[in-house]
């Protein structure tokens, strides 16, 4: 994986039957989005796939770091700050 790429993690999120974390990787103009549970490709502006299969073993390999991570964002703490 590049170096000049930036993971964002988003805080849990929930719909009436079901929970997601979005991951997504940026890259100057390109950006792809991945939601998990289930390492699915919501979006790819710009990125090859190679590049998209390193992005879907990231994801599922840290699956575990961000969940945690995804824990303890509060999007209404960083709206205030």
């Amino acid at each position: 994986m590049s170096s000049n790429i930036s993971i964002t993690i988003s805080g849990m999120t929930r719909t009436a039957d079901s929970k997601a974390i979005y991951v997504l990787f940026t890259d100057g103009e390109k950006n792809a989005e991945i939601a998990i549970p289930g390492s699915r490709l919501i979006a790819n502006n710009g990125f090859s796939e190679e590049e998209i299969a390193e992005f879907m073993e990231y994801v599922i390999s840290e699956k575990d770091s961000i969940y945690e991570l995804a824990r303890t964002i509060n999007p209404i703490r960083a709206m205030m700050k």
